[in-house]
């Protein structure tokens, strides 16, 4: 099977924006203020109350007032992260100084006068939703990447980054709270599932937004802008890196069953998990077909055979 992208099917394609699809989510201030609310326990209405911004494909958030200027404020970074990274802390260190080296700059704050500046509250979120199992909810901490020179030794500097997990199943009471979220959480579920099916890259991604948008999970965006959401997905699930970590979490064996080409008995096996795989996830009869004449090089009649054998015993 061979399931690399076609990049010329897709010419904008550019992995540089590889967790876009999450901003444009979330990119209608409603929506955006929704998921902030969720996070923090808040209940603001207004849209026009988020100052947005991004800072190297990072999303920075800060209320303001209806006068437009940062007060009792909380300036938040949003990440998007699908692969564990233990380093985020240092990464929110050196956003958070860009924003801050801003703020006082547009604000003209005199940073040098004997009386205290007050500052805007920071707030590093990361939202999670990689393959490798992880809890609802970790705090990183910057200091534990700090070399101990003595026990006695307290850093001058800390960051503390929460971890979000947002996978479907996860934060339920958090997902509750903004529909949003959930959707995007069901919609990446959604084409992994597919995804795992063995059918090819492309036809998978493609059956999973029809799906979500039948089921009418962010249906406003994939209807819409169908074609930049498929581009998205095949730009972030490289399909060679998706495999080696459903293999590392204890899926080889399933994966692999339908590409046995040995014995008879092996690729009755092998045709009968496929089958059943295709069928939970409501494949169409003509694609299921298509799939089994490819990879068992078989003839359609004997494909039907097999598909109505398998269909009847299970």
């Amino acid at each position: 099977m061979n399931n690399r992208i076609n990049t010329q099917d897709y010419p904008s394609a550019n992995r540089e924006y590889k967790d876009r699809l999450f901003r444009l989510v979330f990119q209608k201030k409603e929506d955006l203020l929704s998921l902030y609310n969720a996070v923090n326990g808040t209940s603001y209405s207004d849209p026009e109350e988020l100052e947005v911004n991004t800072l190297d494909n990072v999303l920075y958030l800060a209320m303001k007032n209806d006068l437009s200027f940062l007060i009792g404020a909380t300036l938040n970074l949003y990440e998007h992260q699908r692969t564990f990274n233990p380093n985020m802390p240092i990464r929110g260190v050196m956003y958070f100084s860009k924003l801050y080296e801003k703020h006082i700059s547009s604000h003209e704050i005199n940073i040098y006068s004997s009386a205290p500046k007050p500052l805007p509250f920071p707030q590093h979120i990361v939202f999670y939703n990689g393959t490798r199992e992880e809890p609802d909810r970790l705090t990183l901490q910057l200091s534990d990447l700090f070399e101990q020179p003595r026990e006695d030794c307290r850093p001058c500097l800390e960051c503390l980054t929460t971890m979000l997990n947002i996978n479907y199943g996860h934060n339920r009471a958090l997902m509750e709270k903004c529909l949003r979220l959930k959707e995007y959480a069901i919609f990446v579920d959604t084409v992994r599932k597919y995804l795992s099916s063995d059918i090819s890259l492309n036809i998978s991604v493609s059956l999973a937004v029809d799906a979500c948008i039948k089921s009418g999970i962010l249906k406003d965006i994939l209807t819409q802008q169908k074609a930049e959401v498929i581009r998205m997905i095949l730009e972030t699930f490289d399909q060679e890196k998706y495999e080696k970590a459903m293999r590392q979490e204890g899926y080889e064996d399933g994966y692999n069953a339908g590409k046995i080409e040995g014995s008879t008995k092996e690729r009755d096996e092998g045709i009968s998990r496929l089958v059943s795989t295709l069928r939970e996830l409501e494949i169409p009869r003509g694609t299921v077909l298509d799939k089994i004449c490819e990879k068992y090089d078989l003839p359609r009649a004997d494909a039907e055979l097999y598909l109505d054998r398998f269909r009847q015993e299970r």
